[in-house]
């Protein structure tokens, strides 16, 4: 009988987690003030002014470790309101702002059933997303910010197709719960603004964006001067809301005041529907072609 051979690929020393487990509170060293826990099991060490430099590269780190172990490396991002309702929840509310006499409230309420479309509209978009991404060789995670509004109608919509999206949420003043539909493993918590939208565009294939406010507008711009600039690869960039948009922004005037080039007017496409968007999508991605066609999606930031 042969002796049994040693497992060389046994580790030498204990994982940190392993060393975090069988460490034992002592009655001398237990207190407030004592320095006694080991560094990285120390919240209060970890938080300190000076470690922020490691608390950025942790937050660098986490969804980047997860996403690579869940083998996501094309993402569609999709940004735009908090405040936009499902169309049914803003029919409700308009029905009752009717039965009241407060004529701004019922203005208010008639503009956000208005405005509801596009989270509907959302939704739609990312369960087609979704659903085309199953056929795929190499998967598209439709990706957001995580809280309510376009960001949930984002997440639902994959969630309601049977796929997987991310959400990338911020710690706000106000405290903003996750939506309910995000994959649970794909659900993180950002301290640092600059990190999270990095992590938006780390994987990124295309943004799609739906009316929002300053946020959504810091978001868009900063991917718009990005690319302009050349330090991203160029991508779609989907501006849903003609409407909307034209309102919001004179980008002739732009043109014609020579604040930006003739040219930068094709860094983005305007439509008005889930359709229009996935069209733009599916000719930018040849979606519509045989799987061995679909090659690599992303190599960025």
């Amino acid at each position: 009988m042969s002796p049994k051979h040693p497992d060389l690929s046994a580790r030498n020393f204990p994982t940190a987690e392993e060393e975090a487990a069988t460490v034992k509170p002592t009655s001398l060293y237990g207190g407030a003030d004592s320095s006694y826990k080991l560094a990285f099991a120390d919240e209060r060490f970890l938080l300190r002014e000076d470690l922020r430099p490691v608390r950025m590269q942790l937050e660098l780190l986490k969804p980047e470790l997860i996403l690579q172990e869940e083998r996501i490396a094309a993402t569609i991002v999709m940004f735009g309101s908090a405040r936009l309702l499902p169309m049914d929840v803003a029919e409700e509310r308009l029905s009752q702002a009717e039965s009241g006499h407060d004529k701004a409230a019922i203005a208010r309420a008639r503009m956000a059933l208005h405005m509801s479309r596009y989270y509907e509209e959302a939704r739609q978009l990312s369960a087609l997303i979704t659903q085309a991404s199953k056929k795929l060789d190499e998967k598209i995670v439709v990706v957001t910010g995580g809280g309510p509004g376009i960001m949930e109608a984002g997440n639902r919509g994959a969630s309601e197709a049977g796929g997987p999206s991310i959400g990338l949420n911020i710690v706000l003043p106000h405290e903003q719960e996750p939506n309910p539909y995000i994959t649970p493993k794909l659900c993180f918590q950002f301290h640092y603004f600059a990190l999270r939208k990095m992590h938006f565009l780390m994987r990124s294939v295309a943004l799609v964006c739906f009316p929002g406010g300053f946020g959504t507008l810091d978001e868009l711009f900063e991917v718009m001067t990005l690319t302009q600039t050349g330090k991203v690869r160029k991508r779609p960039i989907v501006l849903v809301g003609r409407e909307f948009w034209t309102k919001l922004v004179n980008f002739e005037w732009l043109v014609e005041t020579g604040m930006i080039a003739a040219g930068d007017l094709q860094l983005f496409h305007l439509v008005d529907s889930a359709e229009e968007a996935w069209a733009v999508l599916v000719k930018a991605f040849a979606l519509n072609a045989p799987q061995t066609q679909t090659g690599e999606f992303a190599d960025d930031v």
